[in-house]
């Protein structure tokens, strides 16, 4: 199911369609996911633990990255892993109705999280050897901004289909969502369709003579990988760095949901898709974009890395704020919850573009460039799965109100990270580490 152009294409044909495909299905099952149960009955703490436990898929990433590299094209896989969750997002919606949805869908989300876990793998492997260092770092912001945008249509288009569907034309919640994840399976197929004539195939190494060669290679590519520089310092930076926000990317959107009698800020299913499309959506487009022409300017060192993380972190501060104002008998307005979302989700965006870049130009060179990317990228999504795990039924304890402040402190780590992070390779763009 592979077709190799016969030419590099434009990055910006593949490269916003490429990540915009790989934030979708992360979407749906991180927070996606999350707000359909919450509006179906289910509680934080179940939601939580069954969902971010799925986010475990990213974090494996490692074992089958070499084996994909080996046998066919990043893009065959690329192409294959779109059409099979199309499939199985139309496996949800019309389980959905079904007594007994809830195992059917967390079954089904697994299957989609190593399915997006493998397309990720692939089409990362397609960026960073399709494009020298230079385009790495111009193609960045695009990479990042489009990534979000994935999780934007998630947050956004799908949640305000469900919405309007629910309140403007009287579907029961059941049909709504089953009609908002049928959306998400047909965006998911028209982009494997476009694929097929933009994606470049991407590098292709030697192939294995048998299975036991297969595994000889994995085994040089683990053993490679642990033999760089300053290996372990880097490696504690990118588990670090998104340790505050591993707290925050699910449980945010459900305090956001629940009800103000429970502390949350009462949003309907329209106004959380609004705030996260609409407005939240053009600025974390523009922060993308700026946080990309800033590392393309300033290059990757330690003083853009600190700077980076701060910006990551410190807007985490919109959700101590509106956790202060919500509560019983307090109504916010909708432009005070949009302006405080929208600011956090400028930071994100702004500082998640660090993240990227020192792993692809510090950690994954060399001979195994896409599988130790994806090993780097794995360590990176490890640390979310617990964050993400506990969030729930720590804020279920704690109140969100106190459960936000310590969203806060456990911003600490993450700085840490990024002032001692090692340095061990020259970039090639002449800025100085």
């Amino acid at each position: 199911m592979s077709s190799s152009p016969a030419r590099i294409r434009n990055p910006l044909t593949w490269v916003p369609s490429s990540y915009l495909a790989e934030g979708i299905p992360f979407a749906l099952v991180i927070w996606v996911t999350g707000t359909m149960l919450k509006d179906l009955g289910h509680s934080d703490g179940e939601i939580t633990l069954a969902t971010a436990s799925i986010g475990i898929a990213w974090s494996l990433k490692p074992l089958w990255a070499a084996f994909l590299d080996m046998f066919k094209t990043k893009k065959f896989f690329v192409l294959w892993m779109e059409v099979i969750m199309a499939v199985l997002l139309c496996g949800i919606a019309v389980a959905l109705p079904l007594p007994n949805y809830f195992q059917i869908t967390i079954a089904v989300l697994w299957v989609l999280a190593f399915c997006s876990a493998t397309q990720d793998i692939c089409v990362d492997g397609i960026y960073i050897t399709s494009l020298d260092e230079k385009g790495q770092a111009k193609y960045i912001g695009v990479q990042g901004v489009f990534w979000n945008v994935g999780r934007l249509f998630g947050t956004a288009a799908v949640v305000w289909l469900a919405g309007s569907l629910k309140e403007d034309h009287g579907y029961s919640t059941t049909a709504a969502w089953s009609w908002a994840i049928a959306m998400s399976a047909a965006t998911l197929a028209l982009l494997a369709v476009y694929h097929w004539f933009v994606l470049p195939t991407g590098s292709i190494g030697d192939r294995p003579v048998s299975m036991k060669a297969a595994f000889a290679r994995f085994g040089e590519a683990i053993v490679d990988f642990f033999k760089k520089d300053s290996i372990w310092g880097m490696l504690m930076f990118v588990f670090l760095y998104r340790s505050s926000e591993g707290l925050l990317l699910i449980e945010g959107g459900l305090f956001l949901q629940a009800s103000p009698e429970h502390g949350g800020v009462g949003l309907s299913l329209k106004d959380k898709g609004l705030i996260d499309g609409t407005i939240a959506t053009v600025v974390s487009l523009g922060a993308g974009l700026l946080g990309g022409a800033f590392m393309a300017k300033y290059g990757l060192n330690r003083r853009t890395l600190i700077f980076m993380a701060l910006c990551l972190n410190i807007p985490h501060l919109a959700f101590v704020v509106l956790s202060q104002l919500a509560g019983p008998g307090h109504s916010l307005s909708f432009w005070t919850v949009a302006s405080l979302v929208t600011l956090e989700k400028f930071g994100y965006s702004f500082g998640f573009v660090a993240n990227m870049l020192y792993m692809m130009q510090q950690i994954s060179p060399g001979r195994f460039h896409m599988t130790h990317y994806a090993f780097a990228n794995s360590i990176m999504n490890l640390t979310l799965v617990p964050t993400q795990m506990i969030s729930g039924p720590l804020a279920d304890y704690l109140g969100y109100k106190t459960y936000f402040i310590v969203v806060m402190f456990a911003a600490i780590p993450s700085v840490l990270g990024a002032m001692f992070a090692p340095f061990p390779r020259k970039p090639d763009n002449g800025h100085p580490t």
